[in-house]
């Protein structure tokens, strides 16, 4: 099988390193290049420096340059420079994996059209074990239908900006679909002062943000006399860039569509 080249968006980024890292590893991909923001400290630079190693590719500031010697580029950046990448993607006709998080609804509409003519793997969460959940929440769901209350409470570091993570929603989302529910309708973010009765239709949302937590989402199940906790912990973004290079050399070869992470792990 001739491996993957991958260009890497955000380089010297908490994500950026760790998907360095992995691909370094990985004797499936190549990393072919790699870039940041024009200004950042590292450019120039060997992105191996990043994780310890030689790589002998240079970090650069050019996201088309970088896209160009790649099969696949793989950013998990902030929604407008995602927009930006994806239409230069669009443009050389590569493929993507998309892990950032916080698109409203025109960032998706736009993600979706580029889908019509270059493959595209777009997951709130890369990670398998993330994924495994999601299944998970399907069969709990359509067992405790009736008499439980759906709470999702997530955890991550103090510098996330956008809440409830794309995780949490959706998790909110694949059990409200189980539930028959519409989660834009039932979903409730954050609760204060008197609220009154908790209806039953409502999925709750608990956001908290702290420290150097990498990611924890429980969904909580509360009946009564009974709670079923489903919980993942992430001890490191390493599982994130690992499922990150699956979906990418899942893309090779195909020529158009938008895709998820249970399309790469055959759980459709």
């Amino acid at each position: 099988m001739t491996p993957i080249r991958v260009a890497i968006a955000g380089a010297s980024g908490r994500m950026g390193r760790m998907l360095i890292e992995a691909a370094l590893r990985d004797d499936e991909v190549v990393l072919a290049a790699a870039f940041d923001r024009p200004g950042t400290p590292f450019i120039g630079r060997d992105a191996g420096e990043l994780v310890g190693v030689v790589s002998g590719v240079a970090i650069g500031d050019d996201p088309g340059a970088a896209i160009a010697a790649a099969d696949c580029l793989i950013d998990f950046t902030r929604p407008e420079g995602t927009l930006v990448h994806l239409a230069q993607v669009r443009e050389q006709g590569k493929a993507m994996v998309i892990g950032t998080t916080g698109f409203d609804a025109a960032g998706k509409a736009k993600i979706a059209a580029a889908a019509e003519s270059v493959p595209i793997v777009f997951a709130p969460n890369m990670a398998v074990g993330v994924n495994a959940v999601f299944r998970l929440l399907e069969v709990a769901a359509r067992i405790l239908n009736e008499g439980y209350d759906v709470e999702v409470i997530e955890a991550h570091h103090r510098f996330k900006v956008d809440a409830p993570s794309g995780t949490a929603l959706r998790m909110g989302e694949v059990v409200a679909g189980e539930l028959g529910r519409d989660l834009e309708t039932c979903a409730i973010y954050g609760r204060e002062g008197v609220t009154g009765e908790r209806r039953a239709e409502t999925i709750g949302f608990s956001t908290i943000r702290g420290g150097d937590v990498v990611g924890d989402h429980t969904v909580l199940f509360a009946g009564i006399g009974e709670r079923i906790e489903i919980t993942h912990k992430s001890g490191s973004r390493m599982p994130y860039a690992l499922g990150s290079l699956r979906a990418a050399r899942y893309l090779g070869g195909r020529k158009a569509g938008l895709f998820d992470m249970q399309d790469v792990l055959g759980l459709r």
